[in-house]
């Protein structure tokens, strides 16, 4: 079982960033990844719609043989992470906006909050701000329309940008000195950011946390893979491929990108 494929998912591409990073740190691990961006984004439906998508996700990554499922999706995580552990036997690992670590290194005291409003709204994002920036200034945006137009490739385009203006600058105003990218789509638009707010803010994502939880967890259970052949990198989107095959076009290891039904 230990060479079996790690399994991740997110509403779409996005949690391509989560997988960059998971590979990175376990290069001997197989994967697949599912992008269900016909139902992106995932921060507009209601818990109820998030978890029948997130059941559906993982049944189909679970009968692909995969030894541990990484919600890569804030949304997916803070609504059906629960559920999921609560349903299914094999290690799942989520994903929350990275709260803890800006509050806890805030010298202004004041931290920005970009996410979707599905995590945004839900309980889970409530419990960790009132934990961990209780004592914080923090203000919290809901990226409206964010999402769309990453999946539809323009990362670079003028709507997306005067979007990210109208988001962040007036964040700026409260003196913010930390960004935390509450959705797995965001760190795709780091470059753009920083030019809207400048590189003294500094952008935080979960990437590297949960690559580090990932392996934490395979070594707990004695599930990390000794494969040391040509690793097997699958990914399967229900929409076409272009997008996808495009955002990881800076990655050298093999993979494959399939267009599903699902």
């Amino acid at each position: 079982m230990n060479n079996q494929p790690i399994g991740l998912f997110d509403s779409g591409i996005g949690g391509t960033s989560i997988w960059k990073e998971v590979v990175k740190l376990l290069p001997n691990e197989n994967t697949i990844y599912l992008a269900d961006s016909k139902n992106a984004p995932y921060g507009e439906k209601t818990t109820e719609e998030i978890i029948e998508l997130c059941i559906k996700n993982t049944e189909f990554l679970i009968s692909k043989g995969c030894k541990l499922i990484i919600v890569a999706c804030n949304t997916a995580t803070t609504n059906a992470i629960d559920y999921l552990r609560n349903h299914y036997s094999i290690p799942f690992i989520g994903i929350e906006p990275a709260i803890k670590p800006a509050a806890l290194y805030s010298k202004t005291g004041a931290i920005g909050i970009l996410a979707t409003k599905g995590t945004l709204s839900s309980k889970l994002f409530e419990k960790t701000t009132r934990e961990y920036a209780k004592n914080i200034i923090t203000i919290e945006q809901d990226g409206e329309g964010l999402v769309p137009l990453i999946e539809a490739g323009k990362l670079n385009s003028a709507a997306l940008n005067q979007l990210l203006s109208k988001y962040l600058k007036p964040m700026l105003q409260f003196n913010i000195d930390h960004l935390v990218l509450g959705c797995t789509h965001y760190p795709y638009l780091i470059p753009q950011i920083t030019e809207i707010i400048g590189s003294t803010v500094n952008i935080i994502d979960s990437g590297e946390a949960v690559a580090k939880q990932t392996k934490a967890i395979l070594e707990k259970n004695n599930m990390l893979s000794n494969n040391q052949n040509i690793n097997i990198h699958q990914f399967y989107t229900n929409t076409q491929t272009e997008v996808l095959s495009t955002i990881l076009s800076d990655v050298s290891l093999n993979f494959k990108v399939d267009k599903l039904d699902f």
